[in-house]
């Protein structure tokens, strides 16, 4: 048995969600509607990782893939601190499906990434030829070099 993942975040980027589960298939891209990408998600370094908040008007273009049932619950574990849920979601041929996706409400009170893991997102997005000003608008979220130890 298979779900559908909407990816919004690191896990666009192919290498990373196949090193993470390896049986993924990547369907295409999708949008969700009146929901919103930011780094607001609590990292345990003190940084921000992708987050959805709801937010009236706007899309938020993502991966789908086609995870088996003990894939998801690989990404269970993976996904600390998020909560799965499903949404619905319009792929790029117009048919609206659902899928399951995270989120979280952990949140940090300056939703600011590190500079490597923001790239990944965007790389992610890039690889996958999400909209052009879909691309810009990640790229215009803040992010910061990681603090020295």
């Amino acid at each position: 048995m298979t779900s559908l993942y909407f990816a919004y975040g690191s896990n666009m980027l192919s290498s990373q969600i196949m090193k993470r589960v390896p049986s993924v298939k990547v369907i295409g891209i999708a949008a969700l509607h009146d929901w919103c990408v930011n780094f607001s998600k609590k990292s345990i370094d003190g940084s921000g990782k992708a987050n959805l908040l709801q937010k009236t008007g706007f899309i938020t273009w993502g991966v789908l893939y086609e995870i088996e049932k003990d894939g998801i619950s690989e990404l269970d574990e993976i996904e600390k601190g998020y909560r799965r849920i499903t949404i619905r979601v319009i792929k790029n041929n117009s048919e609206t499906t659902e899928a399951q996706t995270y989120i979280s409400d952990n949140l940090i009170d300056k939703p600011v990434a590190l500079d490597f893991y923001k790239q990944k997102v965007i790389s992610g997005a890039i690889e996958h030829k999400l909209p052009e000003e879909y691309i810009l608008y990640l790229q215009q979220l803040p992010s910061r070099i990681p603090k020295a130890t």
